[in-house]
């Protein structure tokens, strides 16, 4: 492995860095609200950072996430570049991707996805039932684990040209308010689909979360929807287009991670450093500085199960395990880091307004998006037993023979 950025990922980086640094200010950041700052999404489209996804790969975008989280950019970034240019580069259809990706790369449209970054998502139970003229048409339950309690049924007609009608509810999906496009996974089938949210059919209602991410709850009533990829029955779609884009939002959005908890380390430093107490500065004390040395840990293993995961799928490695571990370590480690954040500005940290407390928000948001600990070890156990085979499975060796 080498997670040495190469020239191109490094000068991503670096103007991401730039634009963000100078754009994505505490006083802008106070003024936006939680709506998508325009001209800052803007400026980074200019420069054609979306698209650079593309170019640089899944590591490239993990070190341009890093930059967005150490700010807290009110921008769909991650959303657009996981659920629209990268989901539609790798397994659109010729036709989708000269259609949908010029667009996305100017910031003329904006994609999110209808699925929370863990098992799950959007599930289909039920046979599609094929007719002699070649079209399909059948019906599904839908469930939608968009909250923690939250579940949704509907039905899904499909035909054999790629097109479809939608029905139900997914209760919260991140930058819906912003977004153009929505990719809606089926689980049980491993289809995906694309829904236009100006479409007849589609309801976008704004949602509150713990991060102003300008979410919204989806709702599709008959909204036609067009198949991501190749025209086929769906019998034939069973890939991993699916998985793949599972783990390509669960590394991306534990790149995000990692620059929110180095941005909430990084300011807990600079106050510690020269915030004084009893004459001397804060960061002089034991406990300040054991906290956040084990801050500074977890932020680096955050960050090298993404550069990890985000390696192996540019390398065309399997990468599956190595996106819910770098899931985990952004759920488990990032809320302890921004907790910790918070805690080392002392009554500052309280203050709804600091800018440190935002990062607490995104944190916990971001926790929630890709699962708690619990959920995503019981994912990963579960995978890895089931691609290892029991020692009752396994073939028993040939006994050795000794040379006289």
């Amino acid at each position: 492995m080498d997670f040495t950025p190469t020239p191109e990922q490094s000068a991503a980086r670096e103007l991401a860095a730039e634009i963000f640094g100078d754009l994505s200010t505490p006083e802008r950041l106070a003024a936006g609200g939680s709506g998508t700052d325009a001209a800052l999404w803007k400026a980074l489209c200019a420069a054609g950072l979306p698209g650079a996804a593309e170019e640089t790969g899944l590591l490239g975008l993990v070190l341009m996430l890093e930059e967005q989280g150490r700010t807290t950019a009110q921008v769909p970034f991650a959303a657009t570049c996981v659920y629209g240019l990268l989901a539609i580069g790798a397994h659109g259809s010729a036709e989708q991707r000269a259609r949908l990706l010029p667009p996305l790369r100017t910031g003329e449209a904006v994609a999110t996805g209808a699925f929370p970054a863990r098992r799950g998502g959007v599930r289909a139970e039920g046979a599609v039932v094929g007719t002699a003229d070649g079209t399909e048409n059948g019906t599904a339950n839908v469930k939608a684990d968009g909250t923690a309690d939250g579940t949704a049924d509907g039905t899904a007609n499909r035909t054999a040209d790629g097109t479809g009608r939608l029905t139900g509810v997914v209760p919260v999906v991140p930058w819906l308010c912003a977004a153009t496009h929505v990719l809606v996974p089926d689980g049980a089938t491993r289809t995906l689909w694309l829904v236009r949210t100006d479409a007849a059919g589609v309801r976008r209602d704004p949602v509150e979360t713990t991060a102003p991410w300008s979410a919204g709850r989806l709702t599709l009533d008959g909204a036609q929807a067009e198949r991501l990829g190749p025209h086929a029955p769906a019998a034939c779609l069973v890939s991993d287009a699916y998985a793949d884009i599972l783990a390509l939002a669960r590394t991306a959005f534990a790149g995000l991670q990692a620059g929110v908890a180095a941005g909430s380390l990084a300011r807990a430093v600079a106050h510690t450093t020269t915030r004084e107490q009893f004459g001397r500065p804060l960061s002089t004390n034991q406990g300040v500085l054991l906290r956040a040395a084990d801050a500074h840990m977890d932020i680096e293993a955050i960050r090298v199960t993404a550069y990890e995961a985000a390696w192996r799928r540019d390398a065309g490695l399997d990468a599956g395990p190595h996106a819910l571990t770098a899931a985990w370590w952004a759920s488990e480690a990032g809320t302890r880091v921004v907790h910790t954040g918070q805690h080392l500005h002392g009554g500052i940290g309280a203050d709804l307004d600091h800018p440190v407390h935002r990062h607490f928000l995104w944190g916990r948001q971001l926790a929630g998006y890709l699962g708690s600990g619990a959920e995503v070890l019981e994912e990963l156990g579960e995978l890895l037993t089931t691609a290892c085979p029991s020692p009752a499975d396994r073939p028993t060796p040939s006994p050795r023979t000794e040379a006289p």
